[in-house]
């Protein structure tokens, strides 16, 4: 009777994230009302209110939610760091995940999404690759990380809106390998770049 009653209430949260999705694409939160979403999903205005206490306390949960994975995925990269290979399967994961929970992504990142919760993505997932870029390049330029970390993380969050709005059909596994391949070579031409810099400046 448990797992019949989780298996009612996951169903139910999908539905509402699933509607809030929906709606997000249309317009921005806070012109969302609890009775517009329960019923673009045919559902009791009280079995919303079982879950969440309005729209706002919904989005940050399913904001949270996310965010979790996102940590779980990278913080079980952590003793991989220094290993350029084990960031195509963390980004196959990265995809999957996102490709899961496509259409929330979607809404989140477009027009009428949450900036200041891609922003906080963008944060967390350049503290943990700092650990890895940190480890290839020398301390002389210690001071330009920041652009270089800026640097790919924009372009990867440009990949992904572009893979999330307008749905190729290309899989995570090739979005994953594209990223991997465009990043690692960023990487280490502007590491060939700057070994030429520093060589001639000894000269």
């Amino acid at each position: 009777m448990e797992k019949k009653t989780d298996r009612r209430i996951r169903k139910t949260k999908s539905q509402l994230r699933q509607g809030l999705a929906k709606l997000m694409e249309e317009k921005s939160i806070n012109e969302i009302t609890v009775k517009e979403l329960v019923e673009e999903v045919d559902i009791n205005r009280s079995t919303f209110y079982l879950h969440y206490t309005d729209i706002y306390d919904m989005l940050e949960k399913i904001e949270d939610e996310l965010m979790e994975e996102i940590k779980y995925l990278l913080d079980a990269t952590e003793e991989q760091i220094g290993k350029p290979q084990a960031s195509l399967p963390f980004l196959v994961e990265l995809f999957s995940m996102l490709d899961h929970n496509r259409d929330i992504c979607r809404a989140l990142s477009g027009p009428h999404g949450d900036l200041s919760f891609i922003t906080r993505i963008e944060g967390y997932i350049a503290k943990h690759s700092a650990k890895y870029t940190n480890s290839l390049f020398n301390s002389s330029i210690e001071s330009d990380m920041k652009y270089i970390h800026s640097y790919c993380i924009t372009g990867c969050v440009g990949m992904v809106k572009l893979w999330l709005n307008e749905n190729y059909g290309d899989s995570p596994e090739h979005m994953a390998k594209i990223t991997y391949d465009m990043l690692i070579a960023s990487l280490q031409s502007y590491l060939k770049e700057s070994s030429k810099k520093n060589l001639h400046l000894l000269d």
